[in-house]
């Protein structure tokens, strides 16, 4: 029968020889450094993406220069990013003129267009009447979702709001959508 010492074998368990470092470094102290290492990629990766939002992609890749890990997160936001405002301009008929919303002809009368990228939602509540409020829902921050029947509807709550004036027709949103000024010209709606 072969007896084993519990005590020695408890005090290796918690300790493991780092190449580095003779003593060993325990378990908690190597899962702690990962766990920081792990926090400070994902705080590197929100900072980076939120920033590229508003930059050029030339700007965000300039300044997503100092790391690989950087570089390569930033690059691809500014992909993304890119590929988002070509699909919203698309969808909202813009004409790819400088300043420019959309084109008076994507926003139907009696309805409305939402412009996820730069949440604005552009409504026509009679013809040649045409309005903006921002996109974001006073509820809990969503973005709304469509535009039909007269109404702004926000996906996240069911939050509805009137074209003509932004004003609340269902809750649980407590506050209108804010106006935003625009002017009309040309056929082109932009932000004044």
């Amino acid at each position: 029968m072969t007896t084993v010492d519990l005590a020695a074998a408890t005090q290796t368990t918690d300790k493991h020889a780092c190449l580095g470092h003779p003593e060993g470094t325990s378990r908690r102290t190597a899962l702690l450094g990962i766990a920081v290492a792990a926090g400070a990629v994902c705080a590197g990766c929100s900072s980076s993406k939120s920033s590229s939002a508003s930059t050029s992609p030339s700007t965000s890749a300039a300044a997503g220069s100092t790391s690989a890990a950087d570089s390569s997160s930033s690059s691809s936001a500014a992909g993304s990013s890119t590929g988002t405002a070509s699909s919203s301009a698309s969808s909202s008929g813009s004409s790819g003129a400088a300043g420019a919303l959309a084109a008076t002809s994507a926003v139907p009368v009696g309805g409305g267009t939402v412009l996820t990228d730069q949440k604005i939602v552009l409504t026509q509540p009679t013809a040649g009447t045409f309005k903006a409020f921002t996109a974001v829902c006073t509820h809990q921050g969503c973005v709304v979702g469509s535009v039909a029947n007269g109404l702004i509807v926000c996906p996240c709550h069911g939050s509805a709001y009137h074209i003509a004036d932004g004003s609340v027709a269902n809750g649980p949103a407590p506050t209108a959508l804010a106006e935003i000024a625009i002017k009309v010209s040309g056929g082109e709606i932009t932000q004044a």
